[in-house]
């Protein structure tokens, strides 16, 4: 029962996750007055990538891409996705954000193996801004970890019931969206890969399957944050409205991407030191004093 559960999660970000990934292509264009791609564009990019013959940099290259796509898949597999909970009582906030590092570190070992100075400032990058969203969604996770006095995600969602954490807790909410809009590498905070400024960053010496491999993780990345944002704050729900949910917050983060220009790398971490972790710590006195609506 636990294989067709860790399936069901899997082929539901496949599919729903490439379909939103190119609803939100198509919703970008017409915000700047463009037709943009067919919705269903990235499974032909995404196949036709995996079909061919990459050029590899040596095993230290491969490793690191096939660690950075084992990582997410494991993050996936404990998030509660539309109701399915693949391994109850083990899906633990702290155990899906440890399991993300790995993905990180994976990405970091391929890209720093590949010898182009490209991909290791976009790596840089990435962990530079990671430091950024991380303090601030941390602290506001935490402090709805606190007044639960739980980490396990579905108990949370069950605690909600028809009144979601968005309501009890509208500044962590708040706090958690600004910080998944730099998880998700959106603008203003798209500094990892900047094509205009450093050639596509970590993408840059990747091709053929290893373009497939990537497009891959980080299909399953969006759907992993974007979900637990859903589990979070929008209390879940059945597999159907839980679909409705993640996609009106993917809509709203493609929305914002749109129309926002990006922030350089230090404009970035300054502004997660400033503005959301005031919000966060603001949010963690509530917390603590029971001032939760």
């Amino acid at each position: 029962m636990t294989v067709l559960k860790v399936a069901g999660i899997f082929l539901t970000a496949f599919f729903f996750g490439l379909t939103f990934e190119g609803i939100g292509r198509k919703i970008t264009a017409r915000v700047q007055r463009r037709y943009g791609p067919r919705w269903y564009q990235n499974f032909i990019d995404l196949f036709k990538t995996l079909s061919k013959h990459g050029y590899t940099h040596g095993w230290i290259f491969d490793f690191g891409v096939i660690m950075a796509l084992g990582g997410i898949i494991a993050s996936l597999g404990f998030v509660p996705v539309g109701g399915i909970v693949a391994f109850p009582g083990m899906d633990n906030f702290f155990v899906i954000v440890y399991l993300f590092t790995i993905g990180s570190l994976g990405m970091a070992m391929g890209m720093v193996g590949t010898g182009n100075p490209w991909a290791s400032i976009g790596v840089a990058r990435a962990l530079t801004l990671m430091l950024g969203y991380e303090v601030p969604y941390m602290i506001s996770i935490g402090s709805m970890l606190y007044f639960y006095r739980t980490s396990s995600i579905s108990a949370i969602m069950s605690a909600q019931g028809g009144d979601w954490n968005l309501f009890k807790f509208p500044i962590g909410a708040l706090v958690a969206l600004i910080s998944l809009q730099g998880m998700l590498g959106k603008e203003p905070f798209e500094a990892p890969i900047a094509p205009a400024e450093i050639a596509s960053g970590p993408m840059v010496e990747l091709s053929a399957k290893y373009m497939g491999l990537l497009m891959l993780m980080n299909t399953f990345m969006e759907f992993a944050e974007i979900s637990l944002f859903v589990d979070l704050f929008l209390g879940g729900g059945t597999y159907f409205v839980f679909l409705l949910k993640y996609l009106v917050v993917w809509v709203l983060v493609v929305l914002i991407s749109s129309v926002l220009p990006r922030f350089r790398i230090e404009q970035a971490v300054y502004f997660y030191w400033t503005v959301p972790i005031i919000l966060a710590f603001v949010q963690v006195f509530m917390t603590v004093n029971g001032f939760v609506f």
